[in-house]
């Protein structure tokens, strides 16, 4: 199992811009230090908390302060841009990244970004599904560009100039394109058939509750066999929101218990957001769990895995348990409110825990 890092992001508002998104790029750049295999960023335009309107800007400040670990979008929002500008912007940071970029791609969840686009009665599902195909034809074809859809015509067929390669756009340094994820974060995805079906990889969200994530498999599976492609777990991204601590008290504390955890306040903010549209479910260890038994408390015990070193072994080697085999686990950032316990846990969860996760596992199936 390999070790990655994701990040919303989400800061308490009040907090000064500039500092939240160095403490962003410093997170990144630790865990690229601390040897995390991948990390991904996501994206909202109207969203105080959630503050970084574009995923692929923020990665492009990572280029030379990251080495070894791929980085990506989680997610870019397709029907937010014209095809043309996402094809050339990725295939740029691909070669300025030499194949270390991941195209994480998505509809776009937040009402009031589609709201400030106009786009808030739109189909942005079926836009999503012409934005990533019209993207790949880019890629995959040559000028002139003659590409048709119901939201966006691309074409330099009337200004074609090769001659001094005017009408081209630039192609990606990894062939034929970077590779591709999605995320999911209903129980019942049926977005992770569609990515089965087309072989990209599949990106479970730290919100869902273990029991929701085994039918995530089964779904990405039924796609990949449709479309012909294997269903390697290997490709499988789990998400989950980590705290690890060197003592038990400081690790529930910071972890969710005390009132200034930043625990505690991603999953108010996210939990806020999602109770006024009854999108609930994901939470919930059972279908019918009423609402009203989701609380904080409930969300932070069960949905965060905060302990000691060996406390969170053993709480991830229940999940692996419980879901079979995934190919990372990417560990969840939160706002760095006191930045030593932050990186403590990040340095932890690659130098201490991931080893011994890794060991046991190992064991397991020597002993099968």
């Amino acid at each position: 199992m390999k070790l990655g890092f994701f990040t919303m992001p989400v800061h308490p508002a009040g907090r000064n811009y500039a500092q939240t998104l160095k403490e962003d790029r410093e997170a990144f750049i630790l865990a690229d230090q601390l040897g995390y295999t991948e990390g991904y960023c996501g994206e909202h335009l109207t969203d105080a908390v959630e503050n970084i309107p574009n995923a692929m800007m923020f990665i492009a400040t990572l280029l030379d302060a990251t080495k070894r670990m791929k980085v990506g979008t989680a997610v870019a929002n397709l029907p937010h841009s014209h095809p043309a500008v996402v094809a050339s912007n990725a295939a740029m940071l691909d070669n300025l990244f030499e194949g270390r970029f991941i195209l994480g791609v998505g509809a776009g969840v937040l009402r009031s970004d589609a709201e400030a686009l106009g786009l808030l009665d739109a189909n942005r599902q079926e836009m999503f599904v012409e934005a990533i195909d019209q993207v790949l034809a880019i890629w995959a074809s040559e000028a002139p560009y003659d590409i048709k859809g119901k939201y966006w015509n691309i074409s330099t067929v009337k200004t074609n100039w090769p001659e001094v390669g005017v009408g081209s756009i630039v192609k990606p340094y990894q062939k034929p394109h970077p590779f591709i994820v999605g995320t999911a974060s209903d129980p019942d995805s049926k977005g992770l058939i569609a990515l089965g079906r087309r072989g990209w990889g599949p990106v479970s969200s730290n919100l869902l509750h273990v029991n929701n994530l085994r039918n995530h498999w089964t779904n990405y599976a039924k796609g990949a066999a449709e479309g012909g492609h294997k269903a390697d777990r290997d490709i499988w991204r789990v998400a989950r929101s980590i705290f690890v601590a060197d003592d038990d008290r400081t690790a529930k504390s910071y972890g969710g218990d005390d009132a200034n955890s930043p625990y505690r306040f991603y999953m108010r903010q996210l939990m806020t957001k999602l109770g006024k549209f009854k999108r609930l479910g994901a939470l919930k260890e059972r279908p019918d769990m009423p609402d009203a038994e989701v609380t904080l408390d409930y969300a932070l015990d069960n949905l965060v895995i905060r302990g000691t070193v060996n406390e969170v072994v053993d709480r991830i080697l229940a999940l692996h348990e419980a879901i079979g085999d995934f190919g990372t686990l990417l560990y969840c950032g939160k706002d760095w409110t006191d930045v030593s316990l932050s990186r403590r846990s990040m340095e932890l969860m690659a130098e201490k825990v991931m080893p011994a996760v890794n060991a046991a596992i190992e064991r397991r199936v020597a002993a099968e």
